[in-house]
């Protein structure tokens, strides 16, 4: 089915959007013999103090990196083991007990950056167009390209790029997909994320961080999540001694401004912030959140599963194609799977017959990713304490032990046996 003749020019794929989709997108696609060129509004690589926060691999995600990377060993310097999941339970800011651990997890953490590194560097340097803001595309009449048009931010020149197929690897906010479902809404959770990372490398005999490794003694190998009453709050080390942190709250859904769910904090919001977590969390875990530099707050949306990820020669990827909460460490793990099954897809049908390659991609991710996105949907909820229709709020302080086993990440479906397609 793939084309047989060696001599014809690659495919070319423009993807929109160089965060993690889309550069693992360029792997993928690289592999399966097409060429490709990743348009990325950032001005340039991430360096210096590198932005956003921790993400969990899970072991198909691992496996998939280490084959794009060439080097094993590099993913595991690059990140820190979680072979543990722990829920616990907090009350009057101490913890009581644990209420699930597994240790069977064999997930591995990693810093935002330096994954999202860690897949640049290992492309070719004329695969990103960095500083190139996407515009608009078209398609042409005969479906056989498309045009995509994009600024170059530092010259104001508008540029037009011509291939046979556009990824939209542009996140939860996708323009591409707006252009497809206009209508389509984002679904707010019922709560917000307080997030950031404490970089302790200059301080790692401090009492803050004794505290923390009495507290929590397998922290370095261990996602816990305390839980509260209507909150809970996850912790995990990184690496280069950082700890990261989140701590979900309850509250109506706020006015966002711009393409972001990221909202602007002041001074003022980071004091109540620290003053509400000494009433609700552990004092070692109130002294991290105290100490971290630029906490951040992001709103929490997910949307229902789509029934259709791509419309002829254009395909969603990653979090345009399932906006989902964070619950069960599936933002990062979904896009990479994505990418590859995308990539196999491809290379196993060719540009000629890129409708079907398109559809088995569909048919394939489909599936999985709609049921992965509502249960962590379910999960987040749980573990707030809100609403579902088949029980009642969870309650950490009343919780029987069928009420704990759903807390573990275990439970997310496909949790081990995720659907490839064929020769994968």
């Amino acid at each position: 089915m793939a084309r047989e003749s060696e001599k014809q020019p690659k495919p070319k794929a423009i993807i929109v959007g160089g965060s993690i989709a889309g550069v693992s997108c360029a792997h993928a696609l690289t592999l399966a013999g097409w060429n490709v060129v990743v348009l990325e509004k950032t001005c340039a690589p991430p360096t210096g103090s590198p932005t956003g926060a921790g993400l969990g691999l899970d072991p198909l995600a691992q496996r998939l990196i280490e084959s794009w990377v060439g080097d094993p060993d590099s993913l595991r310097k690059a990140t820190v083991p979680l072979t543990i999941d722990q829920n616990q339970a907090i009350d009057g800011k101490k913890i009581r007990g644990t209420l699930t651990r597994d240790e069977n997890l064999n997930f591995r953490a990693a810093h935002w950056a330096d994954l999202d590194g860690l897949l640049y560097n290992a492309l070719a340097e004329d695969v990103f167009l960095w500083g190139h803001l996407f515009l608009s595309f078209s398609i042409s009449d005969d479906k056989s390209c498309v045009k995509v048009k994009s600024k170059v931010l530092e010259t104001g020149e508008i540029i037009e790029t011509v291939g046979d197929l556009l990824v939209a690897a542009d996140g939860c906010l996708s323009a591409i997909r707006e252009h497809f479902l206009p209508d389509l809404q984002l679904r707010y959770s019922g709560y917000c994320a307080w997030r950031g990372v404490l970089d302790f490398s200059e301080n790692e005999n401090s009492e803050t961080i004794q505290g923390m490794r009495r507290a929590y003694p397998d922290l370095g190998k261990c996602l816990y999540f305390d839980l509260g009453s209507g909150t809970h709050s996850g912790i995990y080390e990184l690496l280069n001694k950082r700890i990261n942190w989140l701590w979900y709250v309850n509250q109506p859904q706020p006015e966002m401004k711009g393409k972001s769910v990221t909202m602007k904090v002041s001074s003022d919001m980071i004091e109540k912030m620290h003053q509400e977590a000494e009433m609700a969390w552990a004092p070692e875990l109130v002294r991290v959140m105290k100490e971290t530099k630029e906490p951040f707050l992001n709103a929490i949306y997910d949307c229902d599963p789509l029934e259709q990820i791509f419309w002829d020669n254009v395909v969603l990827i990653g979090d345009a194609a399932h906006p989902t909460t964070p619950h069960g460490l599936r933002s990062t793990n979904m896009s990479v799977l994505d990418a590859a099954v995308l990539g196999k897809c491809l290379e196993k049908w060719g540009v000629e017959n890129l409708s079907s390659a398109l559809e088995e991609y569909q048919s394939t991710r489909l599936p999985v990713t709609s049921k992965q996105v509502l249960h962590a949907r379910r999960l987040g909820r749980l573990k707030q304490g809100l609403i579902l229709a088949d029980r009642k709020p969870f309650d950490p302080k009343t919780a029987s032990l069928e009420d704990c086993e759903e807390l573990q990440q275990k439970n997310m479906p496909f949790f081990a046996d995720i659907p490839l397609p064929l020769n994968s």
